[in-house]
């Protein structure tokens, strides 16, 4: 072998071995980032999802906004609420937070629907994907995907989130028998604070008005 076909062997096998060094460098940095954004989706605080808007703050006292929609169990009208509480949740279907909720409010229910209305209104224009517009078949799949065992309504003019939806995703607000607002909180609320409302509503007595939330 001469010498010119040394040196080009040489080069060649250099070069072959920084293409596999380039190659290796850009899957191990691939593989960085795969695992960056898998944390970042599974790491998802418990504060509330911030909405696009929101309706003027709800005071404790107030008279409670009318509204009626068309439930998984019939038609809801907070003017026809048959003489007891209601607690309701705007949500949104794409949320994390109100996914997660559901497992606290599904117990609740069971206990407490004979004393409680529950009704839950979709709240945002996006669909359970987080980027299509929202349908009744987006509300039907949360019910199903979630296992919700509560009415749920889908209010495609979003009526309810106008009047009712605070600073994030859910919010659930606890409106007296007498049509009067007694309690409101957003984002995630333990099983704990949500029973004490609960509780306190089913036996006539005022709940915290902020569910247990620390200011």
């Amino acid at each position: 072998m001469s010498r010119r076909q040394i040196i080009d062997t040489k080069s060649s096998a250099a070069l072959a071995q920084r293409r596999n060094y380039l190659i290796v460098g850009s899957l191990v940095l691939l593989a960085i980032l795969i695992v960056v954004v898998i944390a970042h989706y599974n790491t998802v605080p418990t504060a509330a999802t911030a909405p696009n808007t929101a309706a003027s703050p709800l005071v404790p006292g107030q008279k409670a906004p009318d509204f009626s929609v068309s439930t998984t169990d019939g038609p809801f009208s907070l003017s026809k609420a048959g003489g007891k509480p209601t607690l309701l949740e705007v949500f949104a279907s794409w949320c994390p937070h109100c996914q997660r909720e559901v497992k606290v409010i599904d117990p609740l229910y069971d206990a407490y629907k004979s004393k409680v209305n529950f009704v839950a209104v979709n709240g945002d224009a996006r669909g359970i994907d987080g980027q299509s517009p929202e349908t009744q078949a987006d509300v039907v799949d949360w019910k199903q995907k979630f296992d919700v065992e509560y009415p749920v309504a889908f209010d495609p003019d979003l009526t309810v989130a106008h009047l009712y939806l605070q600073s994030g995703f859910p919010t659930l607000v606890l409106i007296g028998a007498d049509g009067t607002v007694e309690a409101v909180r957003d984002g995630e609320i333990p099983a704990a604070d949500l029973k004490a409302v609960l509780e306190a509503a089913a036996t006539g007595k005022k709940p915290d008005p902020k569910m247990g939330a620390k200011s």
